[in-house]
């Protein structure tokens, strides 16, 4: 189903270590494509069908950001430890681990396009160009546009999920049944769910460490330590291609994304359909085709 990697390793960092996998030839000559995933606190599964793009001949890069997955797992780390700055600073030591910061393109999905934004604005001199798929140019956008999502839902699920935010009892199966319905709806209409998403849920659940300190119990009760940032003002400085990708029924809403097309001066939006917060496995053909054109373009 997917390509297998031509290369896996890790990558010291401040102690610990990164796990990478690599599609195709970095010797290529092709520019590469980097594949930062959501969360934070996820794992790269999920973003597996990418290796496609690989097929002729442009590597493509994955890796588990520290904290879960085939990465080092550092389950007493507190807030201090969980910073942008510390997902910037691994970022830069996996290009430069694998000697592609001089020329790679970035693909970043839900909090890996955040990610990528918090990258592009310091004008890396080797980004070639950058994809910012499902995410919010601010949490405060996101927040407000989940609390209407969640209005939209049925009044049982909608009253649910507030009255446990209330008291905080995020862990009853009632809430936990109410997360699942509005994640049916905005995270992931794909059904059977996907092995690889199915995959990379469970990993979540399995380690919270980094998602529950910096986003919260869901997607849509963001009360960690990202609950105020914003790249907005900053925007202006991305000098590279930037496409941006939602689904019609996405959690990141066109209010969310709007920043990134206002401010950065050559973006542009693709927007699918027939799709949530997870376009490249809810339409897989026409994600493909979209990437493969935009790659054509600026790769």
């Amino acid at each position: 189903m997917f390509l297998a990697p031509s290369r896996k390793g890790v990558v010291p960092f401040r102690g610990h270590h990164t796990w990478y996998r690599v599609t195709g030839d970095l010797h290529s000559g092709r520019t590469p494509l980097v594949v930062a995933h959501g969360g934070p606190g996820s794992v790269h599964d999920y973003l597996l069908s990418l290796t496609a793009l690989a097929s002729d001949g442009r590597p493509v890069v994955h890796y588990d950001q520290l904290g879960n997955g085939q990465s080092t797992r550092l389950p007493d780390k507190g807030a201090d430890f969980w910073t942008v700055d510390l997902f910037l600073d691994e970022l830069d030591a996996l290009l430069a681990h694998l000697d592609i910061g001089d020329d790679y393109l970035l693909f970043g999905q839900s909090w890996g396009g955040m990610l990528g934004a918090e990258h592009a604005v310091r004008r890396p001199a080797g980004l070639r160009g950058l994809v910012i798929a499902n995410s919010p140019a601010s949490m405060p956008l996101w927040r407000a546009e989940c609390e209407r999502l969640k209005d939209e839902l049925p009044a049982d699920v909608r009253d649910t999920l507030r009255r446990h935010e209330a008291t905080g009892d995020y862990a009853h199966p009632d809430y936990q049944r109410a997360v699942l319905a509005f994640y049916e709806r905005h995270l992931c209409r794909a059904r059977p769910l996907p092995p690889e998403v199915a995959t990379t849920l469970l990993a979540l659940q399995s380690d919270p460490t980094v998602y529950g300190t910096m986003n919260g119990p869901a997607d849509f009760h963001v009360i960690g330590t990202l609950k105020d940032w914003t790249v907005v003002d900053r925007l202006g400085a991305i000098d590279v291609p930037t496409l941006v990708i939602t689904g019609a029924h996405d959690e990141a809403t066109e209010a969310t994304i709007r920043p990134f097309l206002d401010h950065i001066p050559r973006a542009r939006w693709e927007l699918f359909e027939n799709s949530s917060h997870m376009p490249h496995v809810e339409e897989p053909e026409r994600f493909e085709q979209v990437m493969r054109e935009w790659l054509a373009e600026v790769g």
